[in-house]
């Protein structure tokens, strides 16, 4: 691969990913942490990790706060539990010094070898599934029905016709093979949407420029409270960010290494070891900077699907970061319609390893099956691996043939089942 297609790649990559520098504040600031302290964590973690993942794992794979990680940090463990932000932030931490020791021991590296090929294949797919879904959801293409559960809007919206329109000409552009073919569709599809909220339907402009510069705020980094988040009152709130973070961080190098080809000769995913390492520092700096656990974030899939396979997508994705510690706001010009069209495409990327599942074997099939379609049905990678992991077992030990199940396996199964009552 050439220098010029690994920066388009991390380009692509980082326009993809970067919603998360307002959209992590946006959450976490409702958990009583201030906006402006949590972007900027948001940024320094993604451009600090991201630059590990590159230099020290070299995978294309960018590091940010997880979306649904925030969620739980926000709406069960704060506001739900009535935990103090501080003390949740503890708990980050010391998740990620839990991750840290399971990383060191290769614990994780061994769960990733237990995971069955076929649900390796699944778990990709679904990913891409997942990934497609987010893109027509932050179109507004697919909406909310209260008859049908969901619906697809009217193209009578122009918002719509301009994500239509970005799509079709993000794919031509894409079967074409033109250099750069998805940050073009990006560029072109915020410039169609300029009209939108001026001349051209809707009251508020869809670009919208909101200032150049912002200063950092550096209030947050190092306000953990260490001590009073190891209460064992806490540490059920400490398993959910470890078992959340783990089976989101599996599946997402599994999924993307399949469809990447980015494996070794045993089809394990390259520098497995390294890349779960700094999912784990990640996780642990998190806590320390003042946001919710890190993790590799399967939008890094856009910019394989653009040509990145090696560790300077990560570098270079990582590196634009670090602008919008001051230029935060400049991120407001690139509206959700212009990169939505680059996550649904991937998604047909991310389609090619269920060609290596035998849908004949239905052992094999049935629980690849279930795991590929509940990571979009639930809107959840790890709702779809843990179903895919108990039907798996299931499947083998009411046909006679529970010797099959590695020992790991029925763990794995254990925190599965600890996952879903718990």
């Amino acid at each position: 691969m050439s220098k010029r297609t690994e920066i388009l790649a991390g380009v692509s990559t980082f326009m993809a990913t970067m919603y998360i520098i307002v959209v992590n504040p946006a959450i976490l600031s409702q958990a009583g942490l201030p906006f402006s302290g949590v972007l900027t964590a948001t940024v320094l973690l993604s451009f600090l990790c991201s630059l590990m993942m590159g230099l020290y794992a070299r995978n294309p794979l960018v590091v940010a706060p997880g979306m649904g990680l925030n969620a739980f940090f926000t709406f069960t463990a704060v506001k739900g539990m009535g935990i103090k932000p501080e003390v949740a932030l503890g708990a980050v931490f010391w998740a990620g010094v839990l991750f840290l020791i399971l990383s060191l021991l290769n614990v994780r590296s061994a769960l990733v070898r237990l995971i069955p090929k076929p649900l390796r294949y699944a778990v990709s797919a679904g990913i891409g599934l997942f990934i497609t879904l987010i893109g027509f959801e932050n179109a507004h293409f697919i909406i909310a029905n209260p008859t049908t559960l969901v619906g697809v809007a009217r193209l009578t919206d122009p918002a719509v016709l301009t994500f239509v329109a970005g799509l079709l000409l993000t794919a031509v552009l894409l079967i074409r093979n033109v250099p750069g073919a998805i940050i073009i569709g990006i560029v072109l599809t915020t410039l169609a949407a300029l009209p939108i909220g001026r001349w051209w339907g809707g009251t508020v402009p869809l670009v919208q420029w909101q200032g150049l510069v912002a200063m950092p705020d550096f209030s947050l980094v190092g306000k953990l409270d260490l001590v009073g988040s190891l209460r064992w009152s806490l540490w059920p709130v400490i398993f959910a960010f470890v078992f959340t973070d783990l089976f989101d961080s599996i599946s997402t190098f599994v999924g993307v290494a399949e469809a990447a080809n980015l494996t070794d000769e045993q089809g394990e995913p390259l520098r497995l070891n390294r890349s779960l390492l700094t999912d784990a520092v990640a996780t642990t700096l998190a806590g320390l900077l003042g946001t919710s656990p890190g993790t590799a974030y399967i939008e890094s899939a856009v910019g394989i699907a653009q040509g990145g396979r090696t560790g300077l997508t990560a570098i270079v994705a990582g590196c634009l970061f670090l602008p919008f510690l001051f230029l935060s706001p400049l991120l407001s010009v690139i509206p959700a319609i212009a990169t939505a069209p680059a996550l649904v495409l991937v998604g047909a990327f991310m389609m090619k390893p269920i060609l290596r599942i035998d849908w004949e074997q239905l052992d094999e099939a049935l629980p690849a099956f279930l795991a590929l379609v509940l990571i979009p049905f639930s809107y959840s990678i790890t709702t779809g691996i843990v179903w895919g992991f108990l039907s798996w077992t299931l499947v083998r030990v009411f046909t006679g043939r529970a010797r099959e199940i590695p020992a790991g396996l029925w763990l794995v199964d254990g925190l599965c089942v600890l996952s879903l009552v718990g």
